[in-house]
Order: C-alpha cells, then structure tokens, then sequence
C-alpha cells in the first residue's frame, strides 16, 4: 500500500493527508473546492458527490480514505470494493457501517469503516480494559469535543461536522444491557461525572460503539456509549430538536447550530473510557482518562478534534501496511492492539499528549 487517496480535504482530511505523506504514502487529495497550493501533496477538485467523478482515480490507488460527510461514504466505499482498493472512513452511522460489512464479504481489499475518535480510537481503548478482566461485567465509554472556555447556555461549538452531530443526537443507540443488545433512545441515560475537577454531563448518542455489541455479545453483559457535554446542554438539545421538531429538519438544524455555535481553535477532547470485573478473583475497576488540546502537528497547530481524528485513522493505515492488521476483510476497532497503535508514527501522539 502505497498510493492512497483523501476524499474531503477540511481539517481533518487536510491533516490526515499531511500525515500520509509524512509517513511515506503518495497522497492525492481530493475536494469540492480547489485547495491551497501549499500542501505537500497532490490535489484534485471533483464533484463528490458524483461517483464517476473520482472512480478513476480511486482504481489507479492502492487505498481510499473518505473524510467526507456520512451519507457519501457508501457510493465510496463501493467504488473502492469494485476497485479492489482498501477502505478507510470516519463514520459513525450504523447503517453504512452495515452496508460496508456487506461488501467485506468478498472484498480483495481492506474495509475499514469507523476509524476516528469515536467510533475509533475509543472502541481500541475499550478493549484494551476489557481485556484485563478475568472476567469483565461492565465497559463504559465517554468522549465530548468541547470548547475549553465555554460560552452560553449551550457551552458548545461546532469543530465536528454538523451532519455528523445531528446523525449522532437523533438516531436510536445500540448498547448492551444485561447481556442482550438493546436499542435505546438518544439525549438518555443522563450522569453526571467529573474529569479533574470539570464537572460534566454523558448522555446517550448513537455510533459510538461502533461493532463492539456483537463483538461482545455473551462476553460482557452490559456495554454502552455516550457524548459528554458541559452541563445543561442535553435539555437544550432535547427542546430543540423534540418541542421545536427541528428533528424533522435535520439540514436546517445543523445550519442553525452552527450559525449559533461557530467552531473554536481553543477546544478539548476529554476521553473517559472504564471498565470492571474481575482480575484473579477480585472486584476491579480500570480506567483510561485523558484530556487531549490542540498541538503543533505537521508544523502547524492543530485543534484537538481535528488532529485526535487524523492520528487514529493514520495510525491503523500504518499498522495496515506493516501487516499489525489484516489486509482483507473488515476491519473492527477492538480488534487493534492498543500498545501497537500507540507505537506507530501517527498514533503515538496520543501516548505523548492527554495527561492530566
């Protein structure tokens, strides 16, 4: 795997690239809009939207990786299978994630769907833990992009895609509870927690978990994900989008946020992943918590939400390419070595940033 393609060149995709290039991939970037020509590698401008735009391009590639919005990634992904090309994406939209299981079934490549954060990183965090019980009861999994100085009642800004949050806000969530995989409600499950000394709220949103409830079905009875805000957040969003019925309106909802909530450069990406059991027949708890901040990556500062996401999908491409990972098939999170990961070149900027 050498030549490889980025589909979607904002922050994320923008740094991602940069990253493929530093680590010894030819890179292509691809994007709507035509790009600044400083960038270290090669770049198109295409209608996304249009498979046949980019389908050529994907066939003279060895591997793709779509940072584009949700509802695209599946037209990519069958690009890439009819390609005989690995697949990489950010997604957490269950759906596409089940459509691009299918087309695992007899792909000649790699599908590797729900590398970022979360789903991503957080799922590789969660099994780690998991696998340091004897026997695990429970694995609970946090993670919140937030703003460090907040402003407002919502105390929130947009750094992630909008499609992507509302996606996330309104869509049912998988979890596993008393040993079945259970649908629940999102904006639910409220608690409260504290993350040095930051008080904030966690709360139900769908995708985070990406594979991890099959995957643990009969091993660990109870599983869940949730989004961490500053407090008082999900009863605004739940008056949004539920009294107001913005649900129904999902575009104009994102518009809106946003419009309200511009993105920061100042921002945070705290990560609270636990999990308990027993270790040689006692009761224990492990946990894994970190605060991420923007950091000078690639010779230009970085916010946390932009750089935690390319380093988490850069970091399993190079694991892909060494042979750490499989190179056919489909790929699921819990199944990366979190100290492999945290050796790569890209990946191991999570071992030296976080801590408290």
């Amino acid at each position: 795997m050498e030549r490889i393609v980025v589909l979607g060149l904002g922050k994320v995709g923008t740094l991602a690239g940069e990253l493929l290039q530093s680590a010894g991939f030819t890179v292509t970037g691809i994007d709507m809009q035509r790009k600044a020509s400083d960038l270290p590698f090669e770049t198109k401008t295409r209608d996304l939207s249009d498979p046949a735009q980019y389908e050529d391009d994907l066939n003279a590639a060895d591997a793709v990786l779509s940072c584009l919005p949700y509802h695209l990634n599946t037209s990519v992904a069958t690009v890439a299978h009819a390609a005989g090309i690995h697949y990489f994406d950010l997604t957490e939209d269950v759906p596409t994630t089940k459509t691009i299981l299918e087309l695992s079934k007899n792909a000649k490549g790699l599908m590797a769907p729900q590398c970022g954060l979360a789903p991503g990183f957080v799922g590789i965090v969660g099994a780690d833990l998991i696998s340091q019980f004897s026997e695990c009861r429970a694995c609970k999994m946090r993670v919140g992009a937030l703003p460090q100085h907040p402003t407002g009642l919502m105390g929130y800004s947009f750094n992630w895609s909008p499609e992507g949050v509302v996606n996330e806000y309104l869509n049912d969530c998988e979890v596993l509870e008393g040993g079945q995989i259970k649908w629940v409600s999102p904006m639910e499950w409220i608690e409260k927690l504290y993350i040095d000394g930051t008080e904030l709220e966690a709360f139900t949103t769908s995708g985070g978990l990406g594979t991890m409830c099959e995957t643990y079905l009969g091993r660990v009875p109870n599983i869940d994900y949730k989004t961490m805000r500053y407090p008082g957040h999900v009863d605004l969003m739940n008056f949004f989008f539920h009294e107001l019925l913005m649900r129904e309106r999902r575009r104009e909802a994102g518009e809106i946020l946003v419009n309200a909530k511009p993105p920061v450069e100042d921002d945070i990406v705290y990560v609270h992943v636990s999990a308990e059991g027993e270790i040689e027949g006692r009761l224990a708890r492990r946990e894994f918590v970190r605060g991420y901040k923007p950091i000078t990556l690639a010779g230009k500062r970085r916010t946390a939400i932009a750089w935690t996401t390319a380093s988490s999908v850069v970091g399993i491409i190079e694991m892909v390419r060494k042979g750490t990972l499989p190179d056919q098939g489909f790929l699921k999170q819990e199944d990366v070595p979190l100290s492999a990961f945290l050796e790569t070149h890209t990946g191991s900027a999570y071992a030296e940033h976080g801590a408290f």
